[in-house]
């Protein structure tokens, strides 16, 4: 129990999942298409590579901003967002169906019958996140963050929630938790986990 309400998660668990998913997208199959050998000046990725069971390359790497870099993530990036995905956005999009949509547990969480998790930005490359108006250091840029669309201050407040439980069952800490609210009243959830020397950051923010 947490704040007195019953933890939901995915009967399997952050390690066993991560081990039956990598079997799923090798990391060969992945990315960067070079449509002029010679100069080496057009790349595209396969947008539909899955990272996790419900999350796509093209999910993690959308943005509304065009750069000559075309916002190709380096392959390290790429694991980084798996691990986001596989060992968190999973958990997360699993237990927020179960706890608030009442769904069975034999049931299926199919895209068609759950609540989709939405992400409005994931990667930026050092372009991207500077048109963004990101900081340099900023975990986007390696991959190591997602910022998550919420209908309101209710769902924030739920995601967030979810994700420190997550946090404390697997014993596995968290960058960046962030609850941001734009000047216009537009809420979102920024998420991120390093591979090491994750600090633990839990703020409210105003941009």
């Amino acid at each position: 129990m947490a704040g007195g309400r019953p933890q939901v998660f995915r009967p399997s668990v952050k390690r066993a999942f991560r081990c039956c998913k990598r079997a799923i997208v090798p990391s060969c199959h992945c990315i960067i298409r070079f449509l002029d050998f010679e100069m080496m000046t057009e790349v595209s990725i396969n947008k539909d590579m899955r990272l996790s069971e419900h999350f796509t390359l093209g999910e993690l790497t959308k943005t509304s901003f065009k750069t000559e870099d075309g916002n190709i993530p380096s392959r390290v990036a790429i694991e980084n967002l798996r691990n986001l995905c596989e060992n968190w956005l999973e958990d997360l999009r699993y237990s927020y169906n179960r706890l608030y949509h009442k769904i069975s547990p034999c049931a299926s969480l199919s895209r068609d019958d759950t609540s989709p998790l939405i992400i409005n930005s994931g990667y930026r490359s050092p372009e991207v996140n500077r048109l963004a108006g990101g900081a340099p250091t900023s975990n986007h840029v390696t991959g190591c963050a997602v910022d998550i669309h919420v209908d309101g201050m209710e769902q924030l407040i739920r995601y967030a929630t979810i994700l420190l439980d997550l946090s404390d069952e697997s014993q596995e800490d968290f960058d960046e938790l962030l609850l941001e609210r734009s000047p216009k009243g537009g809420y979102w959830l920024h998420f991120a986990v390093r591979p090491s020397g994750n600090r633990r950051k839990i703020r409210l923010i105003q941009t």
